[in-house]
């Protein structure tokens, strides 16, 4: 058959799948217009069908029996017509490319062939009993993504099916017309993943279920694996792949597992939001997304300021003073060790006996439980109890207190004067309580007003006893650092800096950890039991002491970290990587992506000169022009420079720019070059999503998203002179998909020389 006869007979497939999508959908559609009804009247008409009666006893267990039934009945017509949303907008997905792929497989033995098709979602036809799309997480597409035509297996519930595929083909198919169609022998022909990867950047990530790669596709349907370290190079699609893992297992154990029990790290609020789309392309809700910083918040007083990574950074990269560089450099490497957790351990066990630091409980100014008592009572505790389990035991002896001062204050005269100021509904309150008791007592009605008022006044005491804040947490972290301890290197230097942030109520980036942690074993860490999945990006620029505290708060988690050692920008924090094979003990998978996707082959080629790790990358096949290095004879001509450079890149249609720099005070600098000029944008750590154009941002903001052109302003050896800074060069250069322009003075970084060599 020719390869006409061939498209005609899959568009006319097409076609017929596209005629059954519209009869699904009317039908749908129906059903959705009729349930809107029925829940707008149930709405309306709720409490004419309740039976309310509340003068007996069992008249209010009917009324409430009656409440719930139609509450119930109005939860799950709302379910339903929330679920008959989300059917049609896979449908509408479907109508536009109702597949991507199909595969001709004989089971064996002597089973007929069967043409499998394969799309975003699955579609049964009119009698439900034939497939005419396989969803790509079915366990019959893994075929597609993992073996060319020929002797094919696939694992299912029931064991291993195993079978030929006789035919192999992929589509392009758009608005229902087919655009292209391959025949192959790999997962992805060069033209199918060129035509995804030539397009220009989006301003999120798209799903890429339609050129998912085998060792991807290893990623995705992982199952069993307690721990599973992806080390994937910039531009290889670990971050996507991760997504549809993602999908897959909310796909695969939908009985049991569902958002809620997932949960991502991403680097940063930008990062987050590029990738926010990629879940609901694939019909899936999003899962809980933070960043480590604010994961820590959570534990850590309001009242206390922790600087963010990104200020680490920043300050590590433009401080001046070299002694004071020295010591924050020991001081990150002490705090960021496993050594150090074993210094908070060593100091928590001597507080079992004395040394907690506690507050006092006050009122009005006045001192009505002191620390001193607190501390004494705390003590006089079996020292075989924890520390948090003791904590507890002295909250209730606290809140026991505040009930019997609580009692007393009744009396007093100030309870009188707020008496006169509450509003009417608590005179009421107060009326119908007095009412209930004796109406003929009006001494009452005073007393239950005075109970009123003292209430409230104590409500906040209370709330902040049972938060745990009559301890001192900081005060005893301090205490840490005003001990003499000759044992650790550069123990002084260290404690110097301690104290005078602490001081000021200050957490360094590598104190946040440490600090969440001891307050943990202060007052109680729960272990989170909820989180089945945890997904860690950019794992590389964890510490050794981050990743073990991790493992403490979810022990019971499955992991799945994800990263590239050649981005390790947080060069002063650890040594000890969690990507690093060494580092991680016990159990786990390990998956090293090599082929980077994003960028062509020219950039490729070019930046792996000067990777950390570059004998191990791969360039895709894809051509394009080599990165653009501009010699600058005077530093003065860089503007004009940076302008001719962004209108040329904006003639050839590349619609995100951007101009990545060192750091965001180089950032800072840029922006007033140009933003009389042109058009720009600037991103700080506050940026939560970008739009098309021209934007500004240093450089460990850009982690993770990808853009159709890169300038890097500045690569000379004045500004990236130190070997630490190879990693944050390499990362710059890698966010570019098809130009990279690179600006020098004449004496460029070493980096840029051993490209050029």
């Amino acid at each position: 058959m020719s390869n006409d006869e061939n498209i005609q007979n899959e568009q006319k497939r097409v076609d017929e799948v596209v005629q059954e999508i519209n009869i699904k959908e009317e039908k749908l559609t129906s059903k959705a217009g009729s349930l809107k009804d029925s829940i707008v009247d149930l709405r309306k008409n709720f409490w004419e069908d309740v039976t309310v009666n509340l003068d007996e006893p069992d008249d209010v267990i009917e009324t409430q029996a009656s409440l719930k039934q139609q509450a119930e009945l109005l939860a799950e017509r709302e379910r339903s017509h929330s679920e008959i949303g989300k059917k049609l907008k896979i449908l509408h997905r479907l109508k536009d490319s109702p597949y991507f792929g199909r595969i001709d497989f004989t089971e064996m033995p002597g089973n007929e062939k069967e043409q499998i098709y394969i799309g975003l979602a699955s579609l049964m036809d009119q009698n439900e009993e034939d497939f005419l799309i396989y969803d790509w997480r079915a366990p019959i597409s893994s075929l597609y993504y993992d073996f060319p035509p020929g002797e094919a297996s696939y694992d299912t519930s029931i064991g291993i099916i195993e079978g030929n595929i006789s035919l192999k083909r992929q589509f392009i198919i758009r608005q229902s017309k087919i655009k292209g169609m391959f025949d192959t022998g790999v997962t992805i022909v060069d033209g199918l993943l060129q035509a995804a990867l030539g397009n220009n950047a989006s301003t999120t990530m798209k799903s890429i279920v339609s050129t998912i790669q085998k060792e991807q596709n290893k990623i995705i349907r992982n199952e069993h694996s307690k721990l599973l370290v992806v080390q994937g190079v910039a531009g290889s699609g670990k971050t996507s792949a991760v997504l549809q893992r993602i999908a897959y297992l909310l796909y695969r154990f939908r009985g049991s597992l569902n958002s809620e029990n997932l949960m991502l790290f991403s680097p940063n609020p930008l990062f987050s939001s590029y990738i926010a789309n990629v879940l609901p392309e694939l019909g899936e809700t999003n899962i809980s997304q933070t960043t480590f910083l604010n994961f820590l918040r959570e534990g850590i007083e309001k009242n206390i300021t922790i600087e963010s990574p990104f200020e680490q950074m920043e300050y590590m990269l433009t401080c001046k003073d070299k002694e004071k560089l020295a010591s924050r450099e020991q001081n990150m490497k002490l705090k960021s060790s496993i050594e150090f957790k074993a210094v908070l351990e060593d100091y928590i066990s001597t507080l079992l006996i004395r040394g907690i630091q506690f507050r006092n409980i006050t009122f009005q100014n006045r001192i009505l439980i002191s620390k001193e008592q607190i501390s004494d009572y705390f003590y006089s505790l079996d020292e075989i109890v924890s520390i948090p389990n003791r904590m507890e035991f002295v909250a209730k002896w606290i809140l026991n207190e505040l009930r019997i001062h609580q009692k007393n204050e009744k009396s007093k005269d100030w309870v009188m004067e707020q008496v006169e100021l509450l509003d009417k509904e608590a005179y009421l309150q107060a009326y119908y309580e007095n009412q209930r008791v004796d109406e003929d007592d009006i001494s009452l009605e005073e007393e239950i007003l005075r109970a009123v008022v003292v209430k409230k006044q104590f409500a906040p005491v209370r709330k902040q006893v049972k938060r745990y804040a009559f301890v001192n947490s900081l005060a005893t972290y301090k205490q840490l650092f005003e001990r003499q301890d000759s044992e650790i290197d550069n123990w002084q230097s260290i404690s110097d800096i301690s104290l005078e942030n602490i001081s000021n109520r200050f957490l360094t980036w590598e104190d946040a950890t440490a600090y969440r942690y001891f307050r943990g074993k202060l007052i109680g860490d729960k272990e989170n039991r909820g989180v089945r999945h945890l997904f860690i990006d950019e794992a590389q620029d964890y510490t050794a002491f981050q990743f073990a505290y991790i493992k403490e708060i979810f022990p019971y988690t499955r992991m799945t970290l994800l990263g590239d050692v050649n981005q390790a920008i947080y060069t002063y924090a650890s040594n000890d990587n969690p990507l690093v094979p060494e580092y991680i003990e016990g159990n786990h998978e390990r998956i090293t992506l090599t082929k980077s996707y994003r960028s062509t082959k020219q950039i490729v080629e070019f930046t792996k000169k000067f990777a950390p790790g570059g004998e191990m990358i791969e360039a895709f096949e894809r051509e394009g022009n080599p990165p653009h290095i501009v010699m600058l004879n005077e530093q003065s001509r860089l503007t004009e420079e940076l302008l001719e450079t962004l209108k040329n890149l904006q003639d050839k249609e590349l619609e995100t720019i951007a101009l990545i720099c060192k750091t965001l005070e180089e950032s800072n600098l840029i922006y007033e070059l140009l933003k009389n000029h042109v058009p720009v944008k600037q991103i700080n750590e506050d940026t939560y999503s970008f739009e098309k154009g021209i934007v500004i941002l240093p450089v460990y903001l850009a982690k993770g998203i990808e853009f159709d052109a890169v300038i890097i302003p500045d690569a000379s050896s004045d500004h990236y002179n130190q070997e630490s800074d190879r990693t944050l060069f390499y990362t710059a250069c890698t966010r570019a998909m098809h130009s990279l322009t690179i600006c020098t003075t004449n004496n460029p970084c070493i980096f840029l020389q051993e490209a050029l060599s």
